[in-house]
């Protein structure tokens, strides 16, 4: 029914502005027509149970619905809409008439800019991923909160779409091996879920289940006056979109670990960790990965039933696994470990921990960022004071009592951990090491070695940037070097240099942690 109006709406005569020519995208629920300027969004009339756009009044409610919840992720994309009025064959744009469609006005952008063509293109920086982690963590923290009331959110809510995509995918499949893999996955699923119940109960009463995007992944993000934009949340289906802020985090993880982006996507779950503080999501991260790429999996496997092309089935069947086998990669056992920075501010302690990140998949933990989290700006006349303020004896000790109690529950949901301080007490560095004996993780001091110069160099870039959580001077960098404790014969057992300046020396650490650990 359509059809003859997205043509009729090709014509230049109905736009209050330029047009430079018209081109229409097409998806399985809706039109964009693009008109150079700006682009005219209209819902297809279809019912795919998860959706339904039917009804002419439930597309003006979800316009209305695109409207409102986009807006609260970019500014002056998302514009307004428009009731379409006459006919089918002579469409008026915002006409007095009965409307007979709606469109949802929004800036148009070109599509070379959105992030998985950018990302095609080999063009994706660790840059783009920091402001979009800064972004999405922004986001969920102000979110609105589903209510404890509401039936979303609870585990049973969680766990049924799980349960779904393995029935369903199992009705599409038909040999042997596959049937196995979905069989075990299934299982894992489920101990899984019985395992992380008491957690996701926890989440709900916690206020964890927000409104949320429901759809992150590079295909809906863009780069607009060089800004990252994420956009075209999920409006049509509650469900999908009143989840865990885990979940919403997840689903970005998993699209850049399919894309092969591993490094990138342990460097956004650390930045959106750091900004959220929500480490208690960790032990939930695999579990909602899997789920996700299940979801992708499952997708995939619904063109099956519609395609008799033999070659074209394959790769149907090819995508299905590759999903399959990284979900499956969720549920492996990890190594882990506990590693602790050694080193005065600006030594290059952060980078190297970052290092540890994407190359590992370490959770990074760092002093400067839960020191603030713990004590805010309370203190803001004394930054970068040694011993006053957030920086005293007590504040010190309390701030390395929280980074250690969040490393056990990091190494306790499974993951290897680097916590960026300067530890240049003995008493922290072995309170840290606590920690690792008592959750069984092989523990390693990086002893952070740079020249003066190189700091004093790196401490100006720093504090010229502004951007950085540590309020370190040189000053403090000299008390630190007067007053800081050698780590002993035991300790240097379980330490190694790190000259920070020398990229071959964080090349064989990285190297030397791998052969210890081979699971990593």
């Amino acid at each position: 029914m359509s059809q003859p109006l997205i043509a009729a709406l090709q014509n230049p005569a109905l736009y209050p502005h330029p047009v430079d020519g018209f081109q229409v995208i097409e998806t399985h629920i809706s039109w964009v027509l693009l008109t150079g300027p700006y682009a005219y969004k209209i819902k297809k009339p279809v019912n795919f149970g998860f959706l339904d756009f039917t009804d002419l009044a439930a597309r003006q409610h979800f316009c209305h619905e695109e409207l409102r919840l986009n807006q609260r992720l970019t500014q002056g994309l998302y514009l307004e809409v428009l009731p379409i009025s006459g006919s089918l064959e002579a469409p008026q744009l915002g006409g007095d008439g009965p409307a007979i469609e709606y469109a949802l006005k929004m800036r148009q952008f070109p599509q070379s800019q959105l992030l998985g063509e950018v990302q095609a293109r080999g063009e994706l920086t660790t840059a783009h991923i920091d402001a979009l982690a800064q972004q999405i963590a922004s986001f969920h923290l102000v979110a609105p909160r589903v209510a404890l009331e509401h039936p979303l959110g609870t585990p049973a809510a969680i766990m049924a779409p799980v349960t779904q995509n393995f029935e369903q995918a199992r009705a599409m499949l038909s040999e042997k091996a596959d049937l196995q893999q979905l069989d075990a996955l299934q299982a894992w699923a489920e101990s899984s879920f019985e395992r992380l119940k008491p957690l996701l109960e926890r989440r709900k009463a916690e206020g964890f289940i927000r409104e949320c995007h429901g759809d992150i992944h590079l295909g809906n993000v863009t780069l607009i006056d060089g800004e990252v934009v994420l956009f075209d949340c999920i409006e049509f289906n509650e469900p999908f979109r009143l989840i865990d802020i885990a979940s919403d985090a997840a689903f970005l993880a998993m699209d850049l670990e399919d894309r092969g982006l591993k490094p990138l996507a342990r460097r956004f779950v650390s930045a959106w960790l750091e900004q959220t503080g929500d480490y208690a999501a960790l032990e939930l991260l695999n579990f909602y990965k899997a789920y996700r790429a299940m979801v992708r999996g499952k997708v995939s496997l619904f063109r099956l039933g519609q395609e008799q092309d033999a070659v074209q089935r394959a790769v149907i069947l090819r995508q299905y696994r590759s999903y399959a086998a990284l979900a499956e990669s969720y549920s492996a056992i990890p190594s882990r470990f506990l590693a602790i920075t050694h080193g005065v501010s600006a030594v290059g302690k952060s980078h190297v921990a970052m290092r540890l990140v994407e190359a590992l998949g370490a959770i990074r933990l760092r002093s400067d960022v839960e020191r603030k989290r713990l004590f805010g700006e309370q203190a803001a006349a004394n930054q970068g004071q040694l011993s006053a303020g957030i920086y005293s004896q007590d504040a010190s000790a309390a701030t390395y009592q929280r980074l250690h109690e969040l490393a056990d529950a990091a190494l306790h949901a499974g993951f290897p951990v680097v916590i960026d301080a300067t530890y240049l007490k003995h008493a922290p560095r072995e309170a840290a090491w606590h920690v690792a004996e008592e959750t069984g993780a092989p523990f390693l001091i990086l002893d952070c070695q740079a020249p003066e110069s190189v700091i004093t160099s790196w401490l100006a870039q720093r504090q010229n940037a502004g951007q950085d959580s540590s309020d370190a001077t040189l000053e403090v960098i000299q008390a630190q070097q007067a007053s800081r404790e050698a780590l002993s014969a035991e300790e240097q057992a379980h330490s190694k240099r790190v000259d920070t300046h020398e990229s071959a020396s964080l090349d064989s650490l990285i190297m030397r942690i791998r052969q210890r650990l081979p699971g990593l």
